[in-house]
């Protein structure tokens, strides 16, 4: 099989390192790619936003699987015109992935599929979103309703800057969506979807915020580690039950099947699990991590969901190891990261057993990899148990070195040290969304 993998970062090197480990794969090529992947397999420097130009690449390549690994692509088409010239492709058209273009859109979806989320309401004006502050309460959570690479978002005790977020949004002409704040550790699940079947991954638990203790402005994500030691007995079955399943059937019966990789994100909350977000391909940090555990041949696996023969593969097979992933991310990220600064030590810290070293925001200029991002790169350790894993990839990131770079020392900390508990939730009904007044409950 022939596989080629859409996108420039590090999801994208996570999936085509997945892909070259699976037997039945004999070839993978990438497009754009970035300076780790083009040390691996042949790159091609075709826009990744462009319908026909990616379709015209997979023909001119006999492609038998495309695999989308970012958000862009599928919100502009590529899915569409793939499947529109017969080639197989794992990725939401760009109906279906509205579940990730607009946080509004998956609201409704998850109200009339009746899934256990927060309350929220759109705002278009200053004063709509005033008002829904009010409703809600501190901490304050409003997200731009649109794409924004994961960096939408802003939870906030201060009023002010909350209504700034928002002003921000309008000011571009988007909307936002506004929501109560949902306590508890948060988890992301990725869910493979042929349109009708699932199929759950590992779940994992990714950093957020730029610095230790969860402190400074949001980013897309510094960190992750799998799988989740204290996670509740079932959780997995629970997610599928609850809301991966209902919203594929959603979707279908929409008209607007969803193919590819659905990615939730929750809050295990003191009222019971609530979905924070979807999103409609595999999240960046945690594809590192996940994928670096998957023993099943993963393109296999890829090109069943493509097919909708997703019922006939098996339960998947995992690593007994713990992996966690820590991010390098360029001087001044995330509000203007400088690029063109030099990466050094690849090679040393590749070296260390249990350690990889996956690209993100990389380039080659004149030989040489330097940053071309704001997230530079991923290491990734493996260990037996999450102590050890987090030793392997901070002994791999001492030994890359960065102008400017900057990355968290607490990756998994807190749960290394058994810090985390989950509540017993308390019976309590399932919020939803609505956009008219105040949300109001759907029911369990």
């Amino acid at each position: 099989m022939k596989v080629l993998v859409i996108g420039p970062g590090g999801r994208e090197h996570a999936l085509v390192r997945a892909l070259l480990a699976d037997p039945f794969v004999h070839e993978v090529h990438a497009a754009p790619g970035n300076a780790g992947i083009s040390a691996i397999v042949p790159t091609h420097p075709v826009d990744a936003v462009d319908p026909a130009a990616v379709t015209a690449l997979a023909e001119s390549l006999g492609s038998d699987l495309v695999v989308i690994g970012p958000e862009a692509p599928l919100a502009a088409g590529v899915a569409d015109a793939l499947r529109a010239a017969g080639i197989p492709v794992f990725g939401p058209s760009r109906e279906a992935a509205q579940l990730e273009a607009s946080k509004a859109f998956a609201k409704q979806i998850m109200a009339a599929a009746n899934v256990p989320t927060g309350m929220a309401r759109v705002a278009s004006t200053a004063e709509q979103a005033a008002d829904a502050l009010d409703i809600f309460g501190a901490p304050y959570v409003v997200k731009d309703d649109g794409l924004a690479a994961g960096k939408g978002v802003v939870v906030t005790a201060d009023r002010a800057e909350a209504l700034a977020h928002a002003q921000a949004c309008f000011d571009a002409g988007g909307t936002v969506v506004i929501e109560e704040f949902l306590d508890g550790p948060e988890v992301s699940l990725f869910v493979l979807s042929d349109g009708l079947n699932v199929l759950p991954l590992a779940p994992a638990q990714d950093f957020k915020r730029i610095h230790d203790g969860d402190q400074g402005p949001n980013t897309g994500g510094m960190g992750a580690y799998s799988p989740l030691e204290w996670a509740p007995p079932g959780l997995v079955d629970e997610v599928i039950a609850r809301v991966a399943q209902p919203t594929i059937d959603e979707m279908a019966h929409r008209g607007t099947p969803f193919v590819g990789v659905l990615y939730v994100g929750l809050a295990l909350t003191t009222r019971g699990l609530r979905v924070i977000e979807f999103n409609a391909r595999f999240g960046d940090p945690e594809t590192q991590a996940v994928l670096a555990r998957l023993k099943t041949p993963l393109g296999g696996v890829l090109l069943a969901a493509a097919k909708g023969e997703l019922d006939r593969v098996e339960r998947l097979h995992w690593s007994p190891q713990t992996a966690v992933s820590v991010v390098l991310a360029s001087a001044n990220y995330p509000d203007a990261p400088r690029t063109g600064d030099r990466v050094r030590g690849l090679k040393k810290a590749e070296a260390i057993d249990g350690v990889q070293v996956l690209h993100a925001g990389t380039a080659r200029k004149l030989g040489k990899v330097v940053s071309a991002g704001g997230r530079v790169l991923a290491v990734v350790g493996l260990g037996d148990d999450l102590a050890a894993a987090r030793a392997k990839a901070y002994s791999g990131l001492a030994e890359v070195k960065l102008k400017g770079g900057q990355y968290r020392s607490d990756i998994a900390l807190v749960a290394a040290q058994g810090g985390i508990v989950v509540a017993s939730p308390a019976p309590s009904p399932v919020t939803a969304f609505s956009a008219g007044s105040a949300s109001t409950p759907a029911g369990e």
